[in-house]
């Protein structure tokens, strides 16, 4: 809408941000009028002569007269002349004129929308004229309302600029309604408003009571009656939660009524505190998980110490290696009730892991990572983690043997990217490079083993391994893009 405002029309920022804010709340105005609500301001140089629809809201308890989008049409004066009118006189214009596009007519309303004493457009609100039904009482309170709410339109005195923030929750005309007078009384309560009341415990008749003699807390209207501006607050009594969205009426400064939207949460609540309770499980499970996964690796390591045969010895550090790999990643889920793995924290705790194990005083072995791969799927956080270990240990075993003539430390550095949809891990040492006549077909080690099982079976990627000064795998694997996390 403000792009279509600053191309189109000669509205200042103030102007622009002043229709911003009656845009964020005016759904309730077509709630309580039954009807669309058009937004329009006059084309820069046509003196009110065209007229650019700027936004369009539909109600949420009527039907609609345009299904289909009216965003960015020019109105010639000709086609509407009640907003021509509302336009240049600078006050409200009603009568009957054809719905656009359409041989039908449509009943108009055309207010002025005025901003620091000046009119900056126009609200056009338009409902059909073939139904002869007899309002009722709820139509009747709804639609006195609108015109006080059309009034403070006209008066700049609504949107308010200060006041409460619209929630995800905030309710709407639908789930509720209670009108209050200037003595704070309510006037008018809608059947919906009365169901949120009896969630709450509260049964007496509101219909001329003031909140505190019904049970609600009035201590937040009243000081809206005080400072006009709308209050949007959560009442919990017992089990049951409403959400209040309190709305000051006004006539010119002075405040002669509100309207007060309820909406029963009571079982979004509930649901809240279900979602906290499973997040919280769930972690849970992820700790018990990774404490176990210690406590396996712990006793392959006391095992280990017992054996008398080397390689059996070996056989078992790798696997308390493995274990201690996976048990990374459970704890980074452990923080965090969501499926997905912020990969690259756990890329140094997996490094240190192996950096505390490997190299000594007179060949210290340094890893270093770089680079970023983003959040991953839990499920291949886990293979992918065991991958870079065995490819960091590989590196570390292998690239530096003894007796190596090199100056300074080992390196190790660890590369970690997003390519398109793909997750990009490469690692790459300083040393020594492929033995001759290595091929990933017949891998030697059972640690290049599980990693190309575990790249090419589990995960559907490809890993490469060529001599570049020293050896270097990349990893690739598909993740979906970027932002899939």
């Amino acid at each position: 809408m403000l792009e279509l405002a600053r191309l189109n029309t000669g509205l200042d920022e103030p102007a622009l941000h002043h229709l911003q804010r009656l845009v964020a709340t005016w759904q309730v105005l077509a709630d309580l009028a039954f009807s669309d609500l058009l937004m329009l301001a006059p084309v820069d140089g046509t003196s009110g002569r065209r007229f650019l629809l700027l936004a369009h809201v539909r109600p949420t308890t009527g039907q609609t007269l345009y299904p289909t989008d009216l965003v960015g049409r020019v109105v010639e004066e000709s086609e509407r002349p009640l907003v021509a009118r509302a336009w240049h006189l600078g006050e409200i214009a009603a009568g009957v004129a054809p719905v656009m596009g359409s041989a039908e007519r449509a009943r108009l309303q055309c207010i002025p929308i005025r901003q620091d004493g000046r009119v900056i457009g126009v609200l056009s609100l338009e409902s059909g004229t073939t139904s002869t039904r007899r309002p009722g009482e709820l139509e009747r309170h709804y639609l006195a309302t609108f015109e006080r709410l059309a009034r403070m339109v006209g008066e700049g005195s609504f949107p308010f600029t200060r006041g409460a923030v619209e929630l995800e929750e905030a309710p709407r005309v639908g789930d509720g309604v209670i009108v209050l007078d200037e003595e704070r009384r309510v006037r008018f309560a809608s059947p919906n408003a009365v169901s949120a009341l009896h969630r709450m415990g509260i049964h007496a008749y509101p219909t001329g009571l003031r909140l505190s003699e019904v049970g609600v807390d009035p201590a937040p209207v009243d000081a809206m009656y005080r400072d006009p501006a709308p209050v949007m607050l959560e009442l919990q009594r017992g089990d049951s939660s409403v959400v209040v969205h309190a709305l000051p009426l006004l006539a010119a400064t002075d405040v002669v009524g509100a309207i007060v939207l309820m909406r029963d949460v009571t079982d979004l609540r509930h649901r809240d505190r279900m979602l906290v309770t499973k997040d919280a499980t769930i972690r849970e499970i992820h700790h018990r998980v990774k404490n176990n996964l210690q406590t396996i690796a712990a006793l392959l390591r006391l095992q280990a110490r017992r054996l008398q045969s080397d390689e059996a010895r070996a056989a078992l550090e790798e696997s308390e290696r493995r274990i201690r790999a996976i048990a990374v990643v459970h704890e980074t889920l452990s923080r965090d009730a969501s499926d997905v793995v912020p990969f690259d924290e756990i890329v140094r705790p997996l490094a240190r892991l192996v950096e505390e194990a490997s190299g000594g005083p007179d060949f210290p072995i340094r890893i270093e990572v770089e680079g970023q791969v983003g959040d991953l799927p839990g499920d291949l956080a886990t293979p992918l983690a065991v991958v870079l270990n065995e490819l960091v240990q590989n590196a570390v075993d292998h690239a530096f043997p003894p007796g190596r003539n090199a100056a300074g430390a080992g390196r190790v550095r660890v590369t970690l990217a997003r390519e398109g949809d793909d997750a990009v891990v490469v690692v790459a040492d300083d040393g020594v490079g492929l033995p001759p006549g290595f091929t990933l077909d017949a891998p030697s080690g059972l640690g290049l083993s599980i990693v190309h099982t575990l790249v090419t079976t589990e995960m559907g990627g490809s890993l490469e391994l060529v001599d570049d000064r020293g050896a270097r795998a990349v990893v690739r694997v598909p993740v979906g893009g970027p932002d899939d996390g």
